[in-house]
């Protein structure tokens, strides 16, 4: 849900106070309540080498990196989002070097193949222009470097909630989440967008309990050719 912020070069700059107070606490309840802990650590085990986290939020996933990443990129455009990774990066319980830095999806602010992988984690339901982002990560990754993925996603096999998710997209759900379209199929925008070896599963959050148009996520990986 953390949002790409336009830099004096591409645009405004993007501040969402109001929300970024509620995703901290929706995201640190969400870790201990809802299973969410451990489908961060399923999104990066096995990463190594050079890193960049797109649309890093408060954080979270700083200290479940594994010890073979040499440096994480992590880039957050939000104010107090990126105040919150700053301390977060800071912890005791971060394992490996990560810089935290200002910065849009669409205008990276790392060379050309400089990367070995990529993270984006509840970041593609909020971008402007999600094929020009991820046009972006191809352009940092070196070849064969890796894409991992932890977003929400359409509620496919329940056509319902799939009209819901639509008429939320279309109305007040960005304007109140910070930009986030619940309903978006961010497995065919990666595939769009020219990554090969695609693989995913379905996960819904919480698992047991109620549901709702943000519950339904893909979780997995991808590569650039």
């Amino acid at each position: 849900m953390p949002v790409p912020a336009a830099n004096p070069a591409h645009g405004r700059p993007v501040r969402h106070p109001v929300f970024a107070r509620f995703y901290e606490r929706l995201s640190e309840a969400a870790d201990v309540q809802s299973g969410v802990r451990a489908h961060r650590g399923e999104l990066l085990a096995g990463l190594g080498g050079r890193v960049i986290e797109v649309g890093a939020g408060n954080g979270l996933n700083f200290a479940r990196y594994p010890a073979e990443v040499s440096r994480v990129t992590a880039v957050e455009p939000e104010p107090r989002l990126r105040a919150s990774a700053v301390r977060a990066a800071r912890a005791a319980a971060v394992r490996v070097p990560v810089s935290v830095v200002a910065g849009r999806a669409e205008a990276l602010p790392v060379g050309d193949a400089t990367c070995d992988a990529a993270v984006c984690s509840l970041v593609l339901c909020s971008l402007p222009d999600v094929q020009k982002a991820l046009t972006e990560v191809l352009r940092v990754l070196r070849p064969g470097g890796e894409l991992r993925f932890y977003e929400h996603g359409r509620a496919q096999e329940r056509p319902g909630m799939v009209r819901f998710q639509r008429a939320l997209d279309a109305t007040v759900g960005p304007f109140l989440f910070g930009g986030c379209h619940s309903g978006r199929d961010p497995v065919g925008e990666i595939g769009a967008a020219g990554f090969t070896d695609i693989s995913f599963r379905r996960v819904v959050v919480p698992q047991d309990g109620p549901v709702f148009p943000a519950s339904f996520h893909v979780l997995g990986g991808a590569r650039r050719p």
